[in-house]
């Protein structure tokens, strides 16, 4: 539901100040004309912290360690929210809400001396609020202050598991909207649109709105109701007595309009166009507009199956969808702008992703999901695991159902629930609600959950759990995941989380492997690029890697790099500085994470989904992520886009096959494939040309290679797809060891088996016996559409290989690199003489941009 100018209006411009820095209470704070000069300048939504972060009380918190030296204790007291607002043109008889849409964790409000509501009623932190307060404001200043008491140990508040640590503050605040809602004394609340498309002929949608009409006046009130989508119109005349809310629905069957014929469905980007429509509601009592408001949705059908093998996937439309995914986490101090979500969700899109994991009702307000239904991103949205564990949510847990099982939080959990769902059900993106994590629900709680569903949304299917196949094998905790309500969940959580190399993706077929759908896996530490690398650890402890570096890791056994040095080390060889590290580490992000996403698309239909853990950063970190809080992407975000690109060529490193996989929804004629085998001196070894074509949404294989005796120890796998006019489709380009990776799959991991350690690890130490290659450079920068585009010319003028071209776009004034930046690939590889032209999209207005290489045999010209 999105706010108009008319009938409601965002409180954003507040002041905070502590408890123990203020004499007065309440009733005087709350009084139009206090005197607040020491207080902080405030936005709401936000936490303390960031508003104390933004006013400049701690610079540059997430530098170095600097966010040990913000004390907790400054937090452990309430803190006040005050701001002050004008209604001089307020009307007699006018029905003024004051609605809260998030607060962490409980509050005492006041409004012009007058105390609303209190902490005994005013907690949890995803409960919404509303309160009538038409008899306490009045004509011009008023003035509203709000006392926030901080999440304790055992607080069902927002916050983060082992991929950060904690804010200090714990995100205590207002942290989603306030909103002062004005209407003629019937409001429109909770507006819902259910729209159901015939899957089978995609050619008409039946559409049901209903909304919630409340009249707040001591007397019986006769209006219409009227709604409008595009040139759909329909109305009821509604008869409200004192007090009295009702639920009004239109439907189909009663209102020929919402039978909608040759609809624009929404689709995730990866399968059409997300389009969406627009729904305006208002509540008229002779000709006086009580209240309007206005909804986005779209039209789609979600719905799951289950494959042959038991797995759960998902359809959207009718048609089967591999869910490519990434863990969303939103900024340590929940302070993202829009322009940052953006740029996220565009990265995701980028990435050839379609999905991404939120776990934990993420968001300050409507931006993200707008931004996913907008772009076609689909969402899982769910509970968070931290309320599972005694680590973070701070109090015993049971072993089966988490932390909620006594009746009280029961009911806190399931109303906090309903509250979440109305706030976010239309939107389109989300295609599955996630009520539990590594755990499964009380089943008190899950059929309290089972009737928010059938009531207030039945458009989407939910999950109990995001882990439960496997789960007999106690890899997450010692309890089976299997639903008393609902059964079993048919999705997998079995790691790994940390260093995993190709082969595993392929050969594993008991815990993580490409088969079902994995909601959270990945190859663990993700080290950010070494511009990123200096803004967060400070110059002296750069190198040798130290502390400051493990601050900056995740926690518990993710609490260092140790495991990702030791693979790097015995694949690439020794490092010698930071420069080196960080270039070295870029290639295995990308070499780790790019058969993970293969493995899972050449698996269909017996694969069904991936979500690797994770997308993002909170903070700067090591740890788990495509690109970093800077918004700089890693090598393994150009790992994913490749290996997620629509129509690609893949190998299969257990049975070394090459496949062709189609992800379109257009067949792939007359096309032919080039398959090349590399010594490490760009010798060909093999070379076959093989007529294709692919049927939409299909996988084939081509060829294995054979084997190859005599090949250099190290050596390279070229893919090229062409289409019939010769133009290249798609490549793919790999580096091969003849000692391959072996995984000792029996090795007992303590304290849990979140990987599988190596026996053997490929050798890749001959790269760094790579003859130097120069590599000319030509590059200009043009304008389009508010946008930059650089465009960069490569040729490698020398005799061997360039392996792993690293381009990075900077401001020529500064030097620093331009983020976002959506370059069309990066790490190339060219064979001796080969040119290629690579273009890179700057959203940032830079009129002098600048191009820097990196390599590992490269020289510039």
């Amino acid at each position: 539901m999105n706010p108009s100018d008319t009938f409601r209006t965002f409180l954003d411009c507040w002041k905070i100040q502590s408890n123990d820095r203020l004499a007065s209470d309440g009733s005087q704070i709350s009084r139009p004309g206090f005197k607040t000069k020491p207080w902080y300048k405030s936005r709401v939504p936000s936490t303390v912290l960031s508003a104390l972060v933004e006013a400049g009380e701690y610079a540059e918190p997430y530098f170095g360690r600097n966010l040990n030296n913000i004390p907790k204790k400054r937090f452990e007291q309430p803190w006040w929210y005050r701001t002050e607002f004008n209604l001089k043109d307020l009307k007699a008889n006018e029905t003024i809400l004051l609605k809260f849409d998030g607060i962490n964790y409980a509050a005492n409000i006041w409004l012009n001396g007058r105390f609303i509501a209190g902490a005994e009623y005013i907690f949890g932190a995803f409960k919404a609020f509303s309160f009538d307060i038409s008899k306490f404001v009045k004509k011009g200043r008023n003035a509203l202050a709000v006392q926030v008491i901080g999440p304790k140990p055992g607080d069902f508040s927002t916050g983060f598991v082992d991929w950060n640590p904690p804010a200090p503050d714990r995100n205590m605040g207002i942290f989603r909207p306030v909103t002062l809602c004005r209407c003629g004394g019937v409001s429109i609340e909770n507006p819902f649109v259910r729209a159901d498309p015939d899957v089978k002929t995609l050619d008409k949608a039946s559409i049901m709105v209903s909304a919630e009409l409340h009249n707040h006046s001591g007397k019986t009130l006769t209006g219409i109701l009227k709604g409008t989508i595009e040139s759909a119109c329909f109305e009821e005349s509604v008869t409200l007595t004192a007090g009295q809310q009702k639920v009004i629905e239109f439907t189909p069957e009663k209102y020929k309009d919402l039978l909608f014929q040759k609809p624009r469905l929404w689709w995730p980007h990866d399968l059409g166009n997300p389009n969406l429509y627009e729904l305006h509601l208002e509540f008229r009592i002779d000709e006086a507009v009580c209240d309007s408001c206005r909804t986005v949705f779209g039209i789609r059908r979600v719905e799951d199956y289950f494959n042959e093998q038991g797995h759960r996937g998902f359809k959207i439309n009718g048609r089967e969808i591999l869910i490519k995914a990434g863990g969303w986490t939103d900024d340590m101090l929940l302070a993202d702008t829009p322009e940052k979500l953006e740029a996220q969700i565009r990265y995701v899109k980028h990435m050839n992703l379609n999905c991404i994991r939120l776990e934990g009702i993420w968001g300050k307000d409507h931006t993200l999901y707008d931004l996913c239904d907008r772009y076609g991103i689909l969402m899982m949205v769910g509970w968070s695991c931290h309320w599972e564990h005694q680590q973070y949510l701070g109090k015993p847990v049971d072993e089966r159902f988490g932390g909620i099982t006594t009746p009280e939080d029961i009911d806190l959990i399931a109303k906090s629930w309903l509250d979440q769902l109305l706030w976010l059900r239309n939107h389109p993106s989300i295609f599955v609600w996630a009520v539990g994590s590594d755990k499964v629900p009380h089943p008190d709680l899950e059929k309290r959950y089972k009737e928010t569903f059938e009531k207030n949304d039945p458009t989407r299917p939910y999950l109990a759990s995001t882990g439960g196949v496997g789960s007999e094998q106690a890899i997450i905790g010692s309890e089976v995941i299997v639903s008393d309500i609902s059964g079993p969940t048919g999705v997998k959580m079995l790691g790994p989380y940390a260093y995993t190399p190709p082969v595993y993706w392929y050969e594993d077929t008991k815990r993580g492997g490409a088969y079902g759908f994995n909601t959270e896996t990945g190859p663990g530490a993700q080290v950010p690029v070494l511009e990123t690398l200096k803004k967060m650890i400070p110059a002296e402890e750069l190198w040798p890697i130290g502390d400051c570096w493990d601050f900056h890791c995740g926690l518990n056994e993710f609490s260092n790099l140790d495991r990702f040095r030791h693979a790097l080390e015995n694949r690439y060889g020794p490092v010698d500085n930071v420069e080196q590290f960080a270039y070295r580490a870029q290639i295995l992000n990308y070499e780790l994470i790019r058969p993970m996403f293969e493995a899972f698309r050449v698996n269909r239909p017996k694969a069904t989904g991936v979500v690797q853990w994770m997308l993002n950063a909170a903070w700067p970190k090591l740890y788990w992520q495509l690109y970093d809080w800077y918004l700089a992407p890693t090598g393994a975000f150009y790992g994913t886009k490749k290996a997620c690109r629509p129509c690609q060529l893949i190998y299969n490193y257990s049975s070394r096959a090459v496949l062709l996989v189609n992800d379109m929804q257009q067949p792939l004629k007359k096309s032919f494939a080039e398959i090349c085998v590399l010594d490490l001196e760009a010798n060909e070894v093999l070379n076959e040309k093989l007529k294709v074509e692919g049927k939409p949404e299909s996988v084939q294989e081509l060829l294995t290679l054979p084997d190859l005796p005599s090949i250099s120890g190290t050596y390279f796998l070229d893919l090229r797809l062409f289409d019939s006019d010769a133009a290249q489709i798609a490549s793919n380009f790999y580096w091969l060891s003849t000692e391959p990776d072996i995984l000792d799959y029996e090795a007992k991991v303590v304290p849990w088996e979140y990987y599988a350690p190596s026996k053997q690890f490929a050798d890749f130490t001959l790269l760094n016996s790579l003859a130097q290659t120069t590599v000319d450079i030509q590059y200009e920068l043009r304008t389009e559409n508010d946008s930059n585009i650089l465009s960069v010319e490569l040729k490698n003028t020398g005799g061997s290989i360039a392996f792993a071209i690293e381009l990075n776009a900077v401001d020529a004034n500064t030097g620093a690199g331009i983020v976002p930046v959506f370059w069309q690939d990066n790490y190339i590889t060219l064979l001796p003489a080969e040119s290629r032209t690579v273009e890179a999209v700057c959203q940032r207005q830079i009129s002098n941009v600048s191009l820097n290489i990196n390599g590992w045999n490269i020289k510039k010209s």
